[in-house]
Parts: C-alpha cells; sequence; structure tokens
C-alpha cells in the first residue's frame, strides 16, 4: 500500500530559492512525517488559485519576493483561507522575525535556506497538518 503524500506549497519569484526548498526539505523532512510533493508557485494569483483548489498542507513563502512579498502574501491568505495551512516563512535578516509575527507565520527561517533547520521546521509544521484536505473557503 502506497503511503499518502503531503503537498507543500512554495511561493518564490525566484527558482533558485525554490530549488533550495526542495533540496532541503529532500522527499521526506523526518522519519515521521510523510513524503513531499511539491507545488511550485512564481506569483500571488498561482498561489492563491492553489489555495482555493485545496489540498495544500503546508505553505512556504518567500518573504523576498517581489512584487508581493511572502510575509504580506501570509498575512493575506491568513484574512482571505478559511482554515489555512500553517506557513513557513522565509525571511532575509534575522531582524525581520518581528515582521514574520505581523504576518502570522506558525514559523520562520532565514535566507538561505539551512538544510537541518528548515527541514525542522517544515516537518514539525506537518505533523499538525490539515486532516481534513477539502477545499479551503475563502472569507
Amino acid at each position: 500500500m502506497q503511503q499518502p503524500t503531503a503537498t507543500v506549497l512554495v511561493y518564490s519569484d525566484d527558482a533558485s530559492t525554490r530549488e533550495q526548498v526542495r533540496l532541503a526539505a529532500g522527499r521526506r523532512p523526518a522519519a515521521d512525517v510523510p513524503p513531499v510533493e511539491f507545488l511550485e508557485c512564481a506569483t500571488l494569483p498561482a498561489v492563491l488559485k492553489a489555495l482555493d483548489a485545496g489540498g495544500i498542507d503546508v505553505c512556504v513563502l518567500d518573504g523576498e519576493s517581489v512584487p508581493a512579498g511572502g510575509m504580506g502574501v501570509c498575512r493575506q491568505i491568513k484574512d482571505e483561507i478559511f482554515d489555512c495551512p500553517p506557513v513557513l516563512l522565509l525571511m532575509g535578516r534575522p531582524q525581520d522575525a518581528w515582521l514574520a509575527t505581523w504576518s502570522r507565520a506558525e514559523a520562520a527561517v532565514t535566507l538561505p535556506v539551512e538544510p537541518v533547520g528548515f527541514a525542522a521546521s517544515l516537518a514539525a509544521l506537518l505533523r499538525t497538518r490539515r486532516t481534513d484536505r477539502t477545499p479551503p473557503v475563502r472569507a
């Protein structure tokens, strides 16, 4: 029997940042969480469309993306998506932690992505993933 997978949405306008996330997480960020599949988004409309479709377990948002930064995107989806998946925010510098709090992200790590810390943060969010994978309702 094939084990279910977790879907991780990765938002960044930078393809190399999305690649860092994929490589840091690997196929399974920890032994006690399911294998992950990545859904990459480079624009805010793509993120909103994916979240509207449902099935996302965790969002990884790049705070340094332009024109829509991950911190603002996080706050927007927390306001607009009912039962929004947990968010792991990628920050440019540790001093931006207060902005991560403002955005209501559940976790934050700094760029460049450090594989061990990133995988641990992602695994922690996957452990709390939603059991209901029905499409969310926009508020």
